[in-house]
């Protein structure tokens, strides 16, 4: 087998290396008399033990703690997972702080605009939001809309994430 080093590239009066090793190349191909590795389909996976710390628990029982509750299912976390992104802004989460604290629990676009110190198509956007996800609702009188929390919006949230 004869090794070949790697030429350098000239650059200026001082010559560059790829690194600061220089590398070898083959000078002849690779035989095809070695062996390829396994493909992927052929490994079959055995379901593995679980893996418990043997200190956590007197020998012979379970570590892993039991489920006591049915977690979230696929289509359950999508829903989750779209209202938690609609309360995961800081601004939102100010819009229905500001509604809950009003008498009343009802509050016009034009009030919240000056608390929020947005433009109000800015805080429509974001009740808008807020709406979709179903942590409002909105009522129109006059120019004006009007919004409500929808009673027991949040309390739904902190049920599916409370241990």
């Amino acid at each position: 087998m004869k090794l070949v080093m790697a030429p350098s590239i000239p650059h200026g009066s001082m010559t560059v290396n790829i690194d600061s090793h220089q590398y070898f190349a083959y000078a002849r191909p690779m035989t095809t008399t070695q062996t390829a590795p396994t493909p992927a389909a052929a490994i079959v996976d055995t379901p593995a033990a679980p893996s418990c710390d043997p200190t956590c628990a007197p020998a012979g029982a379970d570590c892993c703690a039991p489920l006591t509750r049915e977690p979230l299912g696929a289509a359950e976390a999508e829903v989750l997972a779209k209202k938690l992104k609609a309360i995961a802004d800081p601004t939102r989460l100010r819009l229905l702080s500001l509604i809950s604290a009003t008498a009343g629990t009802e509050a016009c676009v034009c009030d919240l605009q000056e608390l929020v110190d947005l433009s109000q198509p800015t805080v429509s956007h974001h009740l808008k939001v807020l709406t979709d996800a179903g942590f409002l609702t909105r009522t129109k009188r006059g120019t004006w809309a009007y919004f409500a929390l929808v009673p027991g919006a949040l309390t739904e949230i902190s049920e599916v994430l409370a241990p």
